[in-house]
């Protein structure tokens, strides 16, 4: 029986873990900054609604 192996550029086409691992925290850091940037916003809207 003969071994099925996928070709070689989707071989070379995955990830190692730790790449797949830092792409995942710099999607977070990205969440992360997001949704402080919109909460930081919100705060000077809110500020400048009282004045």
């Amino acid at each position: 029986m003969t071994e099925r192996r996928f070709p070689r550029l989707v071989r070379e086409s995955v990830l190692p873990f730790s790449c797949i691992r830092e792409l995942t925290m710099a999607d977070v850091a990205f969440v992360v900054t997001t949704i402080a940037v919109f909460a930081l916003v919100a705060f000077i809207a809110k500020g400048v609604a009282k004045l």
